[in-house]
């Protein structure tokens, strides 16, 4: 089974079923090995019937005791080892299904740390969610075709041996009759494989719901939305009972014909074999083991069917699987080092020019307008920006991941201690700011994963991290926890109040401590005293270094070097603080939200 830290290999992408053809081809020992115990059991299983009718033929009905009791033996030692194989056999395909299952989530969680910050851009979060629980599961279900699969046909095979040597009727009705059984069964398989991609689409999208009302309870219980919330979820999920029903009604007809049909198939045989004895074409052992014979080849029906309704399900969870493997991540066409001194960022689509070793602010009526000057900024898309003289596309990206870092105020906090969620900044951007582990250390900050490299495994001094706890204001918040640094935190910090997560996320920034640093809204959800001592410290303690706010706060902005005020996502004006209110009416409107701020600020 595949190691925790092994390299889960290259997948197959073409499609759903070149994904479970490569899981097969990943363990081709255990494969094999499953497919010839479950071969052997199965034929063994005809066996039964066989010793069987030996023993009737040649002992009961001649009364030869010895031959009885020799052939009840070998019925007896059969049936015991036999038994150890199905033990065998589980076990094999448990190993088969587990190493799919791993490898599976280990090639899907890898491809989301290298989408990084494309994935939210281009998956949902309930399509990853219902691959991670339910496609993967399915995936390794499916790969019972591995062992009993093959197993069932190589049994089909050798009783319709067997049945050959006792009436060529009877083995031509099997042949032909058992196929005949799984060709009724064929078109459902395909119904199910239509209504069972819609069911996990469906999915997907109440999945997704279940993960923003999980997030967003408490706002939408003080906005009052939380009733139009909950009506959207009860369509959505009356959508999927409905599809469920859809597919719940062919899985029943894909089930009860598969176990139905078969015994149906046995009554006739049995029927025929009888009429065959009473003429005295074959012996009463012969009818017993026809009967035995055909009763074993319900199992291996079975098992065609149930493989072909767990294929089906399969490869629509692959295909799911495979679709998400197909996003690309960030492209990165850089081939040219970044500035070798600190130097000035530029935005022509925008105007915005930052200076280096100084504190900016980006001020403008519209958040997103300045959220997209960051985005350009840092490289999160595509644009014409500058770094020094150097176009920022030109430039390899794993270079300006490891020194321009984007600190969103809403972005991930993964759990883990109050420690770790800090320090897995500091490791990140220690470790050339990239990952290409199967999972992001807990608590670093979104990466898009392009030329990636290991982070190391040192945690960062207890006194860095008491530094920018300081500076994000956010000692009260290891005082209020019962293991201060060491206490638990949950995933998106749910444990904390919106405040708390904001000051968490940025001495989480503060702590990778980049050369530039773009923060978005920083101090957006922080009450003035707060913000004010945020904005005091983090001047004093990046002193020096690049920082780019985006704020309409005066208490921030009054102690930025450079404010630029945008109007449409375009420069307006650019000064300080105190220049802007005297000289430009429109800030003055947009950041003087009262008299009595505006006057302190000034």
């Amino acid at each position: 089974m595949i190691d925790a830290y092994e390299d889960p290999g290259t997948p197959d992408r073409r499609g759903g079923w070149h994904f479970l053809w490569w899981l097969v081809r990943c363990q081709p020992g255990r494969s094999a090995l499953g497919a010839l115990i479950a071969s052997t059991w199965m034929v063994l299983l005809a066996a039964t019937p066989y010793l069987m009718a030996k023993a009737i033929d040649e002992g009961l009905e001649p009364g030869d005791l010895g031959l009885l009791t020799a052939w009840s033996a070998a019925l007896f030692l059969v049936g015991a080892f036999n038994a150890w194989l199905s033990i065998m056999r589980h076990r094999t395909m448990t190993r088969v299904r587990m190493d799919a299952n791993f490898r599976t989530v280990k090639v899907v969680v890898g491809h989301a740390v290298r989408l990084g910050a494309a994935l939210s851009r281009r998956a949902g979060a309930g399509e990853v969610v219902t691959i991670g629980v339910g496609d993967v599961q399915t995936i390794a279900s499916a790969l019972t075709v591995v062992g009993p699969g093959v197993g069932a046909v190589i049994a089909y095979l050798a009783v319709a041996g067997l049945l050959v040597s006792v009436s060529p009727l009877i083995a031509v009705v099997v042949l032909l009759g058992m196929p005949l059984i799984v060709g009724v069964v064929g078109p459902l398989l395909t119904r199910l494989q239509g209504t069972e991609t819609e069911y996990r689409e469906r999915q997907g999208i109440l999945t997704a719901r279940i993960a923003d009302l999980a997030g967003g309870l408490r706002v939408l219980n003080g906005l009052g939305g939380k009733g139009l919330f909950a009506d959207a979820f009860r369509r959505d999920s009356g959508r999927l009972r409905e599809q469920g029903y859809r597919v719940g009604a062919v899985t029943s007809w894909v089930q009860a014909l598969g176990v139905g049909l078969p015994t149906l198939f046995l009554a006739v045989v049995t029927w025929l074999a009888a009429r065959l004895a009473a003429q005295g074409h074959i012996s009463i052992g012969e009818l017993v083991s026809v009967y035995g014979y055909v009763a074993v080849l319900v199992g291996p029906v079975a098992f065609w069917v149930e493989c072909g309704y767990m294929l089906s399900r399969g490869v629509v969870a692959a295909r799911r699987v495979v679709r998400f493997l197909n996003l690309e991540p960030m492209e990165d066409r850089g081939t040219r080092d970044a500035p070798a001194e600190p130097s000035p960022l530029h935005d022509p689509e925008s105007g915005v020019r930052i200076l280096p070793g100084r504190l900016t602010a980006l001020a403008g009526a519209v958040p997103a307008d300045a959220a997209a000057v960051m985005d350009r900024l840092g490289r999160y898309v595509a644009s014409r920006a500058t770094w020094g003289e150097v176009p920022l596309d030109e430039i390899v990206l794993a270079q300006i991941r490891q020194r321009i870092l984007v600190a969103d105020h809403e972005a991930d906090v993964f759990a883990g201690t109050l420690h770790e969620v800090i320090g897995g900044a500091y490791r990140a951007f220690r470790g050339a700011g990239l990952y290409r582990s199967a999972a992001p250390p807990r608590g670093a900050t979104n990466h898009d994963g392009a030329a990636p490299a290991t982070p190391p495994h040192e945690a960062p001094p207890e006194a860095h991290t008491t530094q920018a706890l300081h500076t994000a204001a956010a000692e009260d918040i290891v005082q209020s926890l019962p293991d201060a640094l060491d206490s638990p935190i949950d995933a998106n910090a749910r444990n904390l109040s919106g405040g708390q997560r904001q000051r968490i996320r940025l001495a989480r920034a503060l702590a990778a401590d980049p050369e530039v640093l773009l923060a978005i809204e920083p101090t957006s959800a922080l009450d003035a005293h707060t913000e004010a001592r945020v904005a005091t410290r983090l001047k004093a303690a990046r002193t020096g270094r690049t920082t780019v706010v985006t704020t309409t706060s005066p208490l921030v902005l009054a102690h930025a070097d450079t404010v630029i005020h945008l109007v449409d996502g375009k420069v307006a004006a650019t000064g300080t603080h105190r220049d802007l209110l005297d000289t430009d009416p429109a800030y003055r409107a947009l950041v003087a939200r009262d008299t009595d701020t505006e006057e302190a600020v000034r």
